[in-house]
């Protein structure tokens, strides 16, 4: 299916029964990357840069960005690029990335998000569904002393074109196809042979009505391949305006988010600090060491974003234990459930800078509830609905629990209408995903969203993972029939799997249990089968997941129309870790 502007509305949620009519903004002209680029004065720091190993810092003016950006963007017109084509980044999250990803928007293409970790064949499908044109990356990723393939992967994947960035900054370290151009190549043909830098230095925007689609994200479904959701220049708005209420970014702020391209906070983090007049801060490297927590130092990062996996590690290895991190006024964390302790820890480490929950969703653009610097915080807990978003806890029988006062947990549902959210899916049918047989509350039809959320008698909120069958692991939502299929295909004694997250009692990010079926009279050693199906998931998957626990059982239970029963097996999981007794379906293995 191509990707073309004029396919925006195809399936506009103001046509759903019950939601009420959205503004199509088909009137409305915009591209949301003029807004970024042309964002306050031309000599303000645009983007803060540091490589992994390397003690240099490097920066970049805002007219120095627009001037790049307008490079790609003339190179792209050059090459024969139009609007509306799909242009796919798979690439970390650089400077040269950023450049990449607005000069993309820039010319009126779009791009496709896909992360730098996943295998060729994961890689193969989002360029397939997307219909992707060219895809831009790296020869290779440099993480301290070790050089990961990229461009291989990428090649392997088969897309028509790749223009390749030089990790070094340098050369290439790779040999190319013959359809493939190095970066500084690619940037040279523009208009008959004739160098960008004789030409004008601004761009001309693309003019595009602001329901165009601007960025193409991946999340995991149900079914095993992931949901095509195309943001359009209305979604950036959403990002900015959350950083503006929540995270209070303001004009002059520093903003570090270890993140990437892949994954809905990478384009949140570009949109969160140029349209608020703030500044980028990107540490190309691992996280997880003491340069990192240098860099947040010496750059002046005042609101720093993470993961719960992420301090975890920080608090284990106490890597950031000497850093002055005084002037951070707030953290954030996204991506999994946090741990009150390891935040406690936290921001004893920023002089008790507060942490703001952010909890939503790549098809929202942000979040749908979150904290606040004007409210009191509670450690691991949320405060309030996003700025725009109204949310409700289903209870049993989809019963609507809207009264503030009296504790409930349940999944949560949206009320629909919510600025840059989606309203098409370009594999999948947005209403069956969204809104088939979800409830109707006050004359709407609430928007499907599958978290687990507690409300407590203080006014607050607990997030408690996935109520569907996807999970996140390490920040990343996926699918328990993507990990199933690979665990399957792992080990010839298996017959059968289910995956399932399981929320630590104390809180924190899920983990990652298997379910094993084991085929008639095969007696498995249960630590060998963790090893094979971390092995597997690690290769085919993604290289940080990983197998916590693996459980035995004679049989997986089923509904009458044979779809596994996860939800049953979670809470026979977690009963039997409650439990000192072996019995019933499950016999723990580990």
């Amino acid at each position: 299916m191509g990707v073309r502007t004029e396919l925006v509305h195809q399936q506009v949620a103001g046509s759903i029964p019950g939601v009420g009519n959205f503004v199509s903004f088909k009137r409305l002209d915009l591209n949301v990357e003029e807004c970024c680029l042309m964002n306050g004065s031309d000599d303000r720091t645009a983007i803060v840069w540091q490589d992994e190993g390397r003690e240099n810092l490097h920066k970049m003016s805002l007219a120095e960005l627009r001037s790049q950006c307008s490079s790609v963007a003339f190179a792209l017109n050059a090459a024969g690029f139009q609007k509306g084509d799909a242009v796919a980044i798979s690439m970390p999250m650089t400077v040269q990335s950023v450049v990449i990803y607005l000069g993309v928007v820039l010319a009126g293409c779009v791009v496709v998000s896909i992360p730098d970790s996943l295998p060729a064949h994961q890689i193969a499908t989002r360029l397939k569904i997307s219909d992707a044109k060219a895809t831009f990356t790296q020869d290779v990723i440099l993480r301290g002393a070790k050089v990961l393939p990229l461009y291989s992967r990428v090649a392997e994947a088969c897309c028509p074109k790749v223009i390749v960035v030089p990790a070094n900054g340098v050369y290439t370290s790779v040999t190319l196809r013959d359809c493939d151009l190095a970066y500084g190549d690619f940037l040279q043909k523009v208009g008959d042979g004739v160098p960008a830098k004789e030409r004008c230095d601004v761009y001309q925007a693309a003019s595009l009505p602001v329901g165009a689609f601007c960025n193409i994200l991946f999340s995991s479904g149900t079914t095993g391949e992931p949901k095509a959701i195309p943001w359009t220049h209305a979604t950036p708005i959403k990002a900015a305006a959350d950083a503006w209420a929540h995270q209070d970014v303001r004009s002059g702020d520093v903003i570090s988010w270890p993140t990437n391209l892949g994954w809905m906070m990478g384009p949140w983090l570009i949109y969160a600090a140029l349209l608020n007049k703030a500044t980028i801060a990107l540490f190309n490297g691992s996280p997880l060491h003491s340069s990192f927590g240098r860099f947040v130092q010496e750059t002046g990062v005042t609101m720093l974003g993470l993961i719960p996996s992420i301090v975890k590690g920080w608090k284990n290895t106490g890597c950031i234990d000497q850093v002055d991190w005084s002037k951070i006024r707030c953290f954030s964390s996204s991506g999994e459930p946090s741990n009150a302790s390891d935040y406690l820890w936290l921001m004893a480490k920023g002089h008790y800078a507060p942490v703001i929950e952010y909890c939503g969703g790549t098809e929202i653009g942000g979040a749908y509830i979150t904290g606040s610097l004007v409210q009191s915080q509670a450690l691991a807990s949320f405060s309030t609905p996003a700025m725009g978003c109204r949310f409700v806890i289903l209870m049993a029988d989809q019963y609507a629990h809207q009264d503030e006062n009296q504790p409930a947990i349940g999944e949560c549902a949206l009320f629909p209408r919510i600025l840059g959210s989606s309203s098409c899916l370009l594999n999948a049918k947005h209403y069956d995903v969204y809104f088939k047989d979800m409830p109707l509350v006050n004359g709407m039809i609430l928007r499907r969203h599958g978290d687990e959320i507690e409300s407590t008698a203080g006014g607050y909120y607990r997030a408690h993972g996935r109520v569907d069958d996807t999970m996140n692991l390490g920040g990343i939502k996926v699918s328990s029939v993507e990990i199933e299929r690979t665990c399957n295909a792992s080990h010839t004694d298996v017959v059968e799997t289910a995956a399932i997250g399981i929320s630590p009692a104390d809180g924190g990010p899920e983990k990652l249990v298997i379910v094993a079926v084991l085929r008639d009279g095969f007696v498995a050693d249960v630590e060998d089968l963790k090893l094979a199906f971390t092995a597997a998931l690690r290769t085919k998957m993604s290289p940080f997941f990983k197998v916590n626990d693996v459980v035995l059982a004679p049989s997986l239970p089923r509904t009458p129309s044979n779809k596994v029963m996860r939800r049953i097996i979670r809470d026979q999981y977690s009963m039997r870790r409650l439990e000192t007794a072996s019995r019933g379906l499950l016999n723990i293995g580990s």
